[in-house]
């Protein structure tokens, strides 16, 4: 929610759409793909190629939410949902190709 009044203020300030000097919504998205995964430097490395990916590619529904929606949560919305996309594909590898039983909040 802070992310999307940030947004929305520099966007207003500057008076233009997304500016790229705005990485908010960057950090923001990175930290998503990043929550509860372990903090092993594949992982760090693996999450960060992931969400540059998604967003980037930036494949349905992201693409057309980046297109529909203006203001703060126009600029927010397309990197929280690559970080969700992104966080989804780290939880099955390590759940299911590297099966680490270790869960970092337990």
């Amino acid at each position: 929610i802070y992310g999307i009044w940030v947004c929305q203020k520099v966007s207003n300030d500057l008076q233009t759409h997304d500016f790229s000097g705005i990485v908010w919504d960057e950090i923001v998205g990175y930290l998503i793909t990043m929550a509860f995964m372990p903090m092993a430097w594949e992982f760090v490395i693996l999450g960060f190629i992931l969400f540059r990916f998604f967003d980037i590619v930036k494949p349905w529904p992201i693409k057309w939410l980046d297109k529909q929606v203006d203001g703060g949560l126009g600029i927010m919305i397309d990197d929280v949902l690559a970080g969700i996309f992104s966080w989804v594909i780290l939880m099955i590898i390590w759940h299911q190709w590297i099966m680490v039983p270790y869960f970092p909040i337990w």
